[in-house]
C-alpha cells in the first residue's frame, strides 16, 4: 500500500507540474497578443528561454536555498520513493519560473535580451527561493515569530504573495528603470495608443493560463490524500468573479475581460483552501476591479508603461489575495479558520518589501553595468528583427 501511495503521489504532483508548465505557454501567448507585431517573436522566445534558465538555476541553486535539498547525489538516491522529491522539484520549479514570465510582460518591447536572462538567473536562484523558504519551509523562524505576534502563521496556500505579488513587485522597479516605450507618452501630455497586435492570441493565452491554474492551485496539496475539491471550486468562482467585474468596470474591453479571470485566480491562491466559495467569488470580483482601475491609473494618469499590467495584475491582486485570506478564510466569514488578518498583513508586507528591494537591486545594477534597454533604432525596428533577425510574418517582407 505504501508503494502504491508513493506512486500515486508522484503521478499527482507530476500532473500538476505539467499543468503549470502549460501555463508558460499561456504567458507566452498573452504577451504575444498584447505586444505589437514587431515584438511577437521576442515574446515567444523570452518565455521559453527564461524557463530554461530558471530550470538550470533552480535545480543547482534555488531549490537548495528554499528547501535545503541538494541533487548532487547518486541517481539511485534521487529515484527513491518513485522519484517523488525530483518531481516535487519540477512542480515547484514551474512556480519559480513564473516570476520571470510575469516580469517579461511588464518590460516587453524595449528590454535587452541577455541582461534580462541574467536577472532571471539571480531572481530564480536567490531572490524568490529566499522568501519561498521563509513561507513554505519555516526558514529563520519567521513563521514562528509571526504566529507569536499575530496568533497564526502567514498562510499562502498556492502563492498569491510568494509567487504573484513577488513577481509583480519585482517587475515594478524594472518597468520604472526601463522607462516608457518610445512615443508612448508625448511631450504635449498626450498618450499614443500601442494597441494589442492580436486579441485572439491574447485570449488564447488567458485561456491556457486559466486552465493550467487548476493545476497551480489544486495540486499545491502536493499529495493525493490532501486534494481538496474546495480549492477547485474556489478557484472557479474567483475566476468568474474576476471576469464579470472586469467586464462591467472595463466597459466590454476584451483586454480587461481576458485579464479579469487571471486577476481573480491570482487573488484566490493564498486562501483557496480555506474560503467559502461565495467568499472566493467576492475576492475574485474585487481583484477584477483592482486590475481595471489600477491598470487605467498606471497607464493613463501615472504614465507607467507596464505593457501587460503585471504590477496591477500580479503585484496588487496578489497583495489583495494575501490579505483576503485573513478575511474570508476566517470562520466568521464562512471559512475554515486557522488564519488571522494580522498574520496575513505581516507576511504580505514582508513579501512586498523583499520583492521591491530585490527588483531595485537586481535591475539597478544591471542598468548601471550592462544597460537594460534596446537602442532607439533597435526599438523602432522591433525586438524581433533587432534580436532574433526574423519577424513573425517574414513572407510579408520577401521581395519576389
Amino acid at each position: 500500500m505504501e508503494a502504491l501511495k508513493q506512486g500515486a503521489d508522484t503521478l499527482f504532483i507530476l500532473l500538476g507540474a505539467i499543468m503549470v508548465l502549460a501555463m508558460h505557454a499561456g504567458f507566452a501567448f498573452l504577451e504575444l497578443g498584447t505586444v505589437r507585431r514587431k515584438n511577437q517573436v521576442n515574446a515567444l522566445v523570452k518565455i521559453l528561454v527564461d524557463f530554461s534558465v530558471s530550470t538550470v538555476v533552480y535545480f543547482i541553486v534555488g531549490y537548495g536555498v528554499a528547501y535545503g535539498t541538494s541533487f548532487f547525489v547518486g541517481a539511485e538516491q534521487l529515484a527513491a520513493k518513485n522519484g517523488y522529491e525530483l518531481v516535487k522539484f519540477f512542480f515547484l520549479l514551474t512556480f519559480a519560473a513564473a516570476i520571470p514570465a510575469i516580469i517579461s510582460g511588464g518590460i516587453a518591447e524595449r528590454a535587452k535580451f541577455w541582461p534580462q536572462l541574467i536577472a532571471t538567473a539571480v531572481i530564480v536562484g536567490f531572490v524568490y527561493p529566499f522568501f519561498e523558504g521563509i513561507v513554505w519551509n519555516q526558514h529563520f523562524g519567521v513563521q514562528a515569530w509571526i504566529k507569536g505576534v499575530a496568533g497564526e502563521e502567514f498562510h499562502d496556500f498556492a502563492g498569491s504573495v510568494v509567487v504573484h505579488a513577488l513577481g509583480g513587485w519585482i517587475a515594478l522597479p524594472a518597468v520604472l528603470l526601463l522607462g516608457a516605450r518610445a512615443n508612448r507618452y508625448r511631450k504635449d501630455g498626450g498618450i499614443s495608443a500601442h494597441p494589442p497586435s492580436s486579441i485572439p492570441f491574447l485570449a488564447l493565452g488567458a485561456w491556457v493560463l486559466t486552465v493550467g491554474w487548476f493545476g497551480f492551485n489544486v495540486m499545491s496539496a502536493q499529495t493525493l490524500d490532501k486534494i481538496s475539491g474546495l480549492v477547485a471550486v474556489n478557484s472557479l468562482l474567483a475566476m468568474v468573479g474576476g471576469t464579470l467585474a472586469a467586464l462591467l468596470l472595463g466597459k466590454n474591453d476584451p483586454g480587461f475581460v481576458h485579464n479579469g479571470p487571471l486577476a481573480g485566480l491570482v487573488a484566490v491562491c493564498a486562501g483557496s483552501d480555506l474560503m467559502h466559495p461565495l467568499g472566493a467569488l467576492v475576492v475574485g470580483a474585487v481583484a477584477g476591479g483592482i486590475f481595471v482601475v489600477m491598470f487605467t491609473l498606471t497607464q493613463n494618469k501615472w504614465k507607467i508603461d507596464d505593457v501587460l499590467g503585471v504590477w496591477p495584475l500580479h503585484g496588487l491582486c496578489g497583495t489583495w489575495g494575501g490579505i483576503a485570506a485573513g478575511i474570508f478564510g476566517s470562520k466568521a466569514m464562512g471559512g475554515l479558520g486557522g488564519v488571522t488578518l494580522g498574520a496575513q498583513l505581516i507576511g504580505t508586507i514582508m513579501g512586498v518589501a523583499w520583492a521591491l528591494a530585490g527588483g531595485l537591486l537586481v535591475y539597478g545594477i544591471l542598468k548601471a553595468t550592462l544597460g537594460l534597454r534596446l537602442s532607439q533604432e533597435e526599438e523602432y525596428d522591433g525586438a524581433d528583427l533587432s534580436i532574433h533577425k526574423i519577424s513573425a510574418t517574414p513572407e510579408r517582407e520577401a521581395n519576389w
